[in-house]
Parts: C-alpha cells; sequence; structure tokens
C-alpha cells in the first residue's frame, strides 16, 4: 500500500529576542517494511533544520527554532510491505529472555502504570497466553471504550482512561501497553499515520514483542496493521509527540492528511 501524507503545523510562540527551541517528529521512518519514497519537511526555522536519531534508533527528531510565527509542513509517500501475522497463536518470551532494548518496555513509565493494572489483567485474561490474550486484551479496550476527541489531555494516563472509559488513540494506546506490561508482555507506543483515521490526525497505536519481533496492534480499531507508517517508538506519549515546545506556544492551525493510493502511482 502506498500512503500520500501531508501535515501543516501552524503555531504562535512569543516574540523573544532568544529562538524557541522546537523538537518535530513528524517524518515517518524508513524501516524495512515501510520504504519512503520522497518526503520534504520545511519549517519557518531562523535556524538550519538538524535531526537527531529517535528512540532506539528509528525514525528520527528535528531540532528547529522559532519566534512569533512557526509553520511546518511535511509532505511524504510511503510504501507499505508488511506481512501481517495472526497474533493469536504467537509465543510469549519469558521475561529473562527478552533482548537488552525489549526490557524497557516491559515496565511500567509515567503515562503507563502498568504495575496497577496485574490484579485486573490476571483476573479478566488470566486464562490465556501470548498472541491469544493480546487479541483479548486489545477486544476488551475496543470494546469498553468511546472514542470521544476531547476526552482527555496532556495528564490523562492509562489508570485515568481505565476509569472514565473514553478517550482518544492515545489513550488507547495507553491502557493497551499497560495492560499488556502487566501481562509480562512488552509494549511500545508507536505514532503512525494511517488512512481512515477520524478525525484525521496523527494516529498511536501500540506494538508488542511476541515470538522474537514487533507486532502493531491497534486498539481502536481505525487502522489495520498492513496500513501503518511509523513515526516513532517510545515508552509512552511523552517520547512519541510529535512537536515539543520548549517554551510557550498557542496552535493557530493543524492539519493531516493521509490518504492510501495503488502502489506505483507517482510520488507527490
Amino acid at each position: 500500500m502506498r500512503l500520500a501524507i501531508d501535515v501543516l503545523l501552524d503555531y504562535s510562540l512569543p516574540p523573544t529576542d532568544e529562538p524557541t527551541d522546537v523538537l518535530l517528529q513528524v517524518e515517518a521512518a524508513a524501516m524495512a517494511d515501510q520504504r519512503i519514497v520522497s518526503e520534504k519537511l520545511t519549517a519557518t526555522s531562523p535556524e538550519r533544520l538538524r535531526a537527531v536519531p529517535g528512540e532506539d534508533s528509528i525514525g528520527q527528531r528535528t531540532w528547529a527554532a522559532g519566534v512569533g510565527r512557526f509553520s511546518a509542513h511535511y509532505a511524504a509517500t510511503v510504501d507499505i510491505d508488511r506481512a501481517v501475522p495472526d497474533l493469536a497463536p504467537l509465543g510469549l518470551t519469558l521475561a529473562r529472555d527478552l533482548p537488552g532494548l525489549v526490557l524497557p518496555y516491559l515496565l511500567p513509565s509515567r503515562y503507563v502504570e502498568s504495575h496497577l493494572f496485574e490484579t485486573f489483567v490476571q483476573r479478566q485474561f488470566g486464562d490465556l497466553v501470548g498472541g491469544a490474550k493480546v487479541v483479548a486484551m486489545r477486544d476488551w479496550i475496543m470494546r469498553e471504550l468511546s472514542y470521544v476527541p476531547g476526552a482527555s489531555d496532556g495528564y490523562t494516563t492509562a489508570k485515568d482512561t481505565f476509569v472514565r472509559r473514553e478517550g482518544v488513540c492515545r489513550d488507547y494506546a495507553h491502557l493497551m501497553a499497560a495492560f499488556a506490561r502487566a501481562a509480562l508482555i512488552p509494549a511500545r507506543l508507536v505514532s503512525a499515520y494511517a488512512p481512515g483515521v477520524t478525525p484525521p490526525d496523527f494516529h498511536a497505536v501500540v506494538e508488542v514483542w511476541l515470538d522474537g519481533g514487533w507486532h502493531l496492534v491497534d486498539a481502536t480499531g481505525m487502522a489495520h496493521p498492513d496500513e501503518i507508517a511509523r513515526v516513532a517508538i517510545g515508552r509512552d506519549a511523552t517520547d512519541i509527540a510529535f512537536m515539543t515546545v520548549f517554551g510557550t506556544a498557542t496552535l493557530l492551525d493543524q492539519r493531516v492528511s493521509v490518504t492510501a493510493e495503488p502502489v506505483g502511482a507517482p510520488a507527490g
């Protein structure tokens, strides 16, 4: 599948003598199962854009600077070629056998208080193992939560979402990761682009570690793993934020468009 991605960020920053540092994380990651056909990132930065590796060297973050009006535009064409196995038969890797880079995604983090869910997960899903447990947890979240734009904010954690039973993709992903980690299944947050996300926006999903590899899971049900373009990965929303402003900023406009095209269509 070929995705055409177009993103506009438009913000107002303080008109100070010193530029405000802005960290962008909007570029699709070049990976074995997603090929960047074309891309371009521009920003109204008085300083040259500077890229640094993303978490676990997946994707990249880009430093920019802003004074007053700050806007960034990203356009890309990405080909997705990903085999998606049935999760249910996939096996669990014992914690002591996990690779070093995977181990951190087994632990609680700021927005994913997985230690609080151990009793619930054992009671609700304890008769299942590995991929079958992941599927059951995903289906429970999809069934029990309501997708409500504006129902959460930047402080909402997995615990909050569990209590309120509503949220947006970020909240679904945090709760999915919390359930998985509570079941000793490593899980990491993934910022992504996908067609069919309603309303159109940056999307957040989860990858779980089963049978020696990472597998995409979207607990909102809006995107299938074979049509998702990863941007960044991390422990929780802190690591995958599309824009981090080291100061204050006011949103003026933000638009995200992701459309599916036939593979072989001309790159934008």
